[in-house]
């Protein structure tokens, strides 16, 4: 099973998110192990975006534990509150981060990362990881990515 994840053809970062949405419905829907879909999903956005380093940190007793993930070499552990993934696990709320030379206690996985966004994987009301995509440019990510990867999230929690 083959899948093309290619928005580029499509202007307007909102209606490339539209269209990944109705795409990544698909690829998930009989799915139901947790890491392949994971998987899967940090690799369809990578391929859609093209994001400098995409991947899931998930709650492993009192640590953020790394997950499947596309690009360089990661961090394996983050605790609860440090950086950009353990505040958005802390707070449970997306972080948007233009800079992380200016995010107070960021953890730099690599020298690279300029930028950074966080979205919180709650279920029943409780965060049980996060989706953490990097840019090596400063301020890359906006609120259209907000929104779409959060909804990118809300679709993915049904079948975790």
């Amino acid at each position: 099973m083959e899948h093309s994840f290619s928005v580029s053809g499509i202007s307007g970062k909102k209606e490339q998110y539209e269209e990944f949405l109705k795409m990544y419905s698909g690829l998930i829907e009989e799915e139901r192990d947790a890491t392949a879909l994971l998987a899967n999903t940090a690799a369809a956005l990578h391929d859609a975006f093209g994001f400098f380093w995409i991947g899931f940190y998930m709650v492993k007793e009192d640590r953020l534990v790394l997950g499947p993930f596309q690009g360089s070499v990661a961090c394996y552990r983050i605790a609860k509150g440090r950086g950009v993934c353990g505040t958005a696990w802390a707070e449970a709320v997306t972080q948007l981060v233009p800079d992380v030379d200016k995010f107070p206690g960021h953890i730099a996985c690599s020298s690279l990362s300029r930028s950074e966004i966080v979205v919180p994987i709650i279920k029943d009301r409780t965060v049980i990881g996060v989706l953490d995509i990097d840019s090596d440019r400063l301020a890359a990510f906006d609120d259209d990515d907000r929104v779409g990867l959060e909804k990118v999230v809300e679709l993915l929690v049904m079948k975790l």
